[in-house]
């Protein structure tokens, strides 16, 4: 392994992005799984995530996921939302038990990481679901709406698993929980102050888009003072504020340009520096157990999504259940706990993160390059009449 200076770190960093959009537009696959693998082999090269990385890393999660939040149909997910309840809870809900009852009972992990385990497992990663959904033109479809909203209502699953099964909670965690719900309220009744006034329209120093970042900002200063995340309130503000990029061309060309801004170093380095969570001489002295978790997590997700996903998505069934299946914030952020808190030890913790990583990667791929939809307008059509009357 190289010595990586750290002088040369953020030169590195920008050739990794610039690259990972020339591979992926070259093999047409979603730039987040490059940059998830170039991130992985840095790491094995002595790239290692600084402190601006780091905190960069987290703030583009949270900005994807306020992001996905946007796309979201509002009304859609009212009207489906027996739909999008069920395959989330399900998606979340059969991971989570298999996995918890085969590290128990089979491979012998004490009951706290036996959880732990099946919660970082049980997730699907709505970073990487949203970024494939955008790049192939499938978000604005119904298909695609119905699945960012299962996927929040499974990492909500998580998001409270994580929470009831092993967060204490502190002074510091109500006034988080305070913090993020005046701050949806307050962005919900007043943020048409900043998005409808004309002075502040269309201006070069875009003021919108700073308004945006100051509220993920809050968010994420409260969620690290009270020991939580800042994933779950960043979807609920985009989902409540997606109106206000709908309504006219000027507020959707603020999205258009916030996502801009996002896509060009933000996210690139949420995924680059979630490759380089994984250490793969840890892996390979446990091989086997890793390939039987990753079996563990798909054929669970399989099972808990794919006979839903067909009764509900009669045309994007499979493409569904393998986009239900990735995972990545919220299993590295149950494993990060975990390993901090005693949980798990070093061996489990990088199993565990190896395996978000490949499930972020290997059924995207797969989706992409056999399961990919033709035409997104065929999939409206499906769904409409696989679910209309």
């Amino acid at each position: 392994m190289l010595n990586m200076s750290d002088s040369i770190i953020p030169l590195v960093m920008g050739t990794i992005v610039l690259l990972a959009s020339l591979i992926s537009l070259k093999l047409g696959l979603s730039v987040a799984i490059i940059e998830i693998l170039l991130g992985a082999a840095g790491g094995s090269l002595g790239l290692h995530a600084q402190d601006w990385m780091i905190y960069l890393a987290s703030f583009g999660g949270i900005t994807l996921t306020f992001l996905a939040g946007t796309e979201i149909d509002t009304r859609l997910m009212r009207e489906k939302f027996k739909e999008s309840f069920l395959i989330g809870f399900f998606s979340f809900l059969a991971p989570f038990v298999v996995v918890a009852a085969y590290t128990y009972f089979i491979d012998h992990w004490s009951l706290p990481a036996s959880l732990l385990a099946g919660t970082a497992l049980s997730t699907t990663s709505l970073a990487v679901v949203y970024s494939v959904l955008v790049e192939t033109g499938l978000a604005k479809t119904q298909v695609g709406k119905l699945l960012m909203s299962s996927t929040f209502i499974t990492d909500m699953g998580t998001a409270l698993a994580l929470s009831i099964l092993f967060v204490k909670p502190t002074l510091y965690t109500l006034i988080f929980i305070f913090v993020s719900i005046a701050a949806v309220v307050f962005a919900t009744k007043f943020s048409h102050l900043v998005f409808d006034n004309p002075h502040l329209k269309n201006k070069v120093v875009e003021p919108e888009i700073k308004y945006v970042f100051l509220l993920l900002l809050v968010f994420m200063y409260f969620a690290q003072l009270g020991d939580g995340h800042a994933v779950l309130p960043a979807f609920v503000l985009g989902l409540l504020m997606s109106p206000h990029f709908k309504e006219t061309a000027d507020t959707r060309s603020v999205r258009n340009k916030l996502r801009t801004v996002a896509y060009a170093i933000i996210t690139p380095t949420f995924f680059i520096v979630g490759g380089m969570k994984v250490s793969l001489p840890l892996i390979f002295s446990a091989l086997g157990l890793f390939f039987i978790l990753f079996g563990l997590k798909f054929v669970s997700k399989f099972v808990g999504v794919f006979f839903l996903s067909r009764k509900f998505i009669p045309g994007g069934a499979m493409y569904t259940t393998l986009l239900m299946s990735t995972g990545l914030t919220f299993g590295t952020i149950s494993s990060v706990f975990g390993l901090t808190m005693g949980i798990i030890d070093q061996v489990q913790y990088s199993l565990l993160v190896g395996v978000v990583i490949a499930s972020a990667v290997i059924p995207t791929f797969i989706a992409q390059k056999w399961f990919m939809p033709a035409h997104s307008e065929d999939i409206v059509e499906l769904n409409g009449n696989g679910n209309g009357g």
